[in-house]
């Protein structure tokens, strides 16, 4: 009979800061037959709240899962702890969403083609026609969903597109240069489990046409920010940054090059970091465990 392979399981926590917490937590796993292959801590000195990430692999039975929740339970009680599992080796699903710039879109499906992320992708939501060719060259199904500019037809294109989306029944959705904003209530039902990536290092230059504020702005260093969207335009926790040196002679057009590399770089880092339970969300910033 073949041995099973072993379950590779993620163990996400939070709770108010005491003494013997890893402790708790590490006898636990070890009694179970347990070894921890990755574990990150961080206390938060200003609200004196405990953060934990720990990945381990453990013999898989079918009941593994389910017995360690229940295990666990009484002791994360005890903690007053926020705390969930998941499965290392899941593949989650990931709606995208753009408009016609393909950079970001294009960098993401070619990084998942070749093994370098792991996540599939259901489906593509666009506003436009202008990059169905490159998406169903991958194979993935592509929605095209005007949206008109005026209110009546916005509305009835953004409940179209959240239709599809709950059809295609997501972990995650990434807005790769998606130019509409996502309304409140799809931020609430979906939350932080929307990412964005916005070209600019943020809270600098929010909202439309960032490169061209910072040109006016006469900035030596330009940015892209990956971060969860909320109903607060821009303003979302932030996952990752990154930046670009440029010139006083760079053009617009010259920050837009320079920038896409930027933010292919940022969005592939944030999403892998979403992806793996990398990121834990802490009023509106996040604590981050990179690897």
């Amino acid at each position: 009979m073949k041995t099973p392979e072993p379950a590779r399981l993620r163990l996400i926590a939070s709770c108010p800061e005491r003494i013997g917490i890893v402790a708790r937590v590490a006898t636990l796993l070890a009694d179970r037959g347990a070894s921890i292959m990755e574990a990150n801590q961080y206390s938060d000195p200003h609200s004196q709240t405990f953060f934990m990430r720990s990945e381990f692999i453990i013999d898989d039975e079918l009941s593994i899962r389910s017995r360690l929740e229940d295990e666990f339970g009484p002791i994360a009680k005890e903690l007053k702890m926020e705390w969930r599992l998941s499965d290392a080796n899941y593949r989650q699903r990931v709606v995208m969403l753009v408009s016609k710039f393909d950079h970001c879109l294009a960098y993401l499906l070619h990084r998942r083609k070749v093994g370098d992320m792991n996540f599939d992708v259901p489906c593509v939501i666009s506003n436009h026609e202008d990059l169905r060719s490159l998406v169903e060259w991958y194979g993935i199904p592509y929605h095209h969903v005007p949206v008109p500019t005026d209110p009546a037809g916005k509305q009835a294109a953004l409940e179209k597109t959240a239709q599809l989306i709950a059809e295609a029944q997501p972990d995650s959705i990434v807005l790769a240069r998606y130019m509409q904003i996502f309304p409140p209530w799809l931020c609430e039902l979906y939350r932080h489990r929307v990412i964005n990536i916005h070209h600019s290092f943020l809270p600098s230059f929010v909202g439309g046409k960032p490169y061209h504020q910072a040109e006016e702005r006469g900035v030596k260093l330009i940015g892209a920010t990956c971060h969860y969207v909320t109903e607060e335009l821009d303003a979302g926790p932030i996952i990752e940054q990154d930046v670009a040196r440029i010139r006083h002679s760079d053009t617009i057009k010259d920050m837009m090059r320079l920038g896409k590399d930027v933010e292919n770089a940022v969005l592939s880092r944030g999403l892998r970091y979403h992806l793996e339970d990398r990121v834990l969300v802490h009023g509106n910033k996040t604590i981050l465990f990179s690897s």
